[in-house]
């Protein structure tokens, strides 16, 4: 008999209060409703959940191994996946702020997040694909260990402190995205927004057009490759250290510390008193 087959199966139920299903394991939920109340599923563990609506707080807690499909988070229901592992979740709707705190081993496919303002924080090992996120104010904080593909995000403040990122075909619309970020590439995409990745480390961008003013300031060891870069994204890359190949035009340049930079063609580059050492920067425009 498969790990499946031993599973109970709870169908066409409805729950509310606090702790109804508390340390439940092996259980497969089939249509079932967990109304408003306080950590419906905690301490549980093997749990398949789907066409199920979660209206209460704080559902999965210190979980372990569970799988969420064609499943609808209602508002009420935030900060309803934390301190847990092994999350894979499928053609789902949430509603819900603040989900996924302080997890390891999350796989988002298919997903649809409305309000997804505070939402994975402090999380290791995450893969998202095919899925749209709004509202989502600081989102990805200090979350290691990110693919995401096939993505659209709205929302500022994005995936700031994190550490070993991959990007691929995606949208990130987000003020301040990638700050003090660390060891991130992406491919393929498009970032708007002001003052993207200031003071980030070994950030690489390919293929990838940039809008939003004063983008990639205080970088070290930026890399991009066949970029371009939108009217509004003045002011490059002051004190950066950088090498790049950047097609069509660039609005302004502004102090780059070191490195190279290649740009088909350029409005300005100002180049004054408070650039930084080593100020050997070599920029070399192909259209004059």
């Amino acid at each position: 008999m498969s790990a499946k087959d031993k599973k109970i199966t709870i169908r066409n139920q409805e729950y509310g209060g606090e702790r109804p299903l508390y340390t439940l394991h092996d259980a497969r939920l089939e249509n079932v409703t967990i109304h408003i109340g306080e950590s419906s599923i905690k301490e549980s563990g093997n749990i398949e959940a789907e066409k199920c609506t979660f209206e209460g707080k704080y559902v999965f807690w210190e979980c372990s191994g569970f799988k969420v499909k064609d499943c609808l988070f209602r508002e009420t229901a935030r900060s309803s996946l934390w301190y847990s592992n092994d999350v894979e979740m499928k053609d789902c709707r949430v509603e819900a702020p603040k989900m996924f705190r302080r997890m390891k081993g999350i796989k988002i496919d298919n997903c649809l997040f409305t309000n997804a303002e505070e939402t994975l924080w402090d999380c290791e090992d995450v893969e998202i694909r095919n899925s749209r996120i709004d509202n989502a104010d600081y989102l990805g904080m200090h979350t290691n260990n990110v693919l995401l593909e096939n993505y659209l995000q709205n929302g500022n403040y994005s995936f700031q402190y994190s550490k070993n990122l991959t990007i691929r075909n995606c949208i990130l619309n987000s003020k301040d995205s990638l700050w003090e970020s660390e060891n991130v590439t992406v491919i393929d995409s498009e970032i708007n927004g002001e003052y993207l990745a200031w003071y980030s480390k070994n950030l690489r961008l390919i293929r990838c057009h940039i809008t939003g003013e004063q983008p990639l300031c205080y970088c070290k060891n930026l890399y991009m490759e066949d970029c371009t870069m939108g009217e509004d994204a003045n002011l490059a890359f002051e004190y950066s250290s950088i090498n790049a190949t950047l097609k069509g035009h660039v609005h302004s340049i502004k102090n780059p510390t070191t490195g190279k930079i290649v740009v088909e063609s350029v409005g300005e580059i100002i180049i004054d008193k408070n650039q930084k050492a080593p100020a050997n920067c070599i920029i070399e425009v192909l259209k004059k």
